[in-house]
């Protein structure tokens, strides 16, 4: 049985908000790797930010997107307890169904 790929699932997500209209980006946390070497996240860059950024009647809501068997790692759920903390909201997506079940 193959597997779906999270960037699969990222891209369904993006263009469901994208037909919406929503104000939302992707956003890519990783470090860099060019000319053989890695470059590290930037100073105050923050781990865990969700893979989408989604920005509804000035509610910040942070989706995470995983696979069928993805899970949280300790740095993202970190974010989203600090997230929700903060009034924002934080959503781990395993498909569309997931993101209008949280009524978007």
């Amino acid at each position: 049985m193959e597997r779906t790929k999270e960037t699969d699932i990222q891209r369904a997500i993006c263009d469901y908000l994208a037909l919406k209209g929503y104000f939302f980006w992707r956003q890519n946390t990783g470090g860099m790797f060019r000319e053989g070497r890695y470059f590290s996240l930037p100073k105050y860059s923050m781990r865990g930010i969700p893979d989408i950024i989604l920005i509804k009647g000035g509610r910040f809501i942070g989706i995470e997107v995983k696979n069928k068997t993805g899970k949280l790692s300790p740095h993202q759920a970190d974010f989203a307890r600090e997230c929700v903390k903060n009034g924002g909201d934080y959503i781990v997506a395993k498909s569309i169904d997931d993101v209008q079940a949280a009524g978007l």
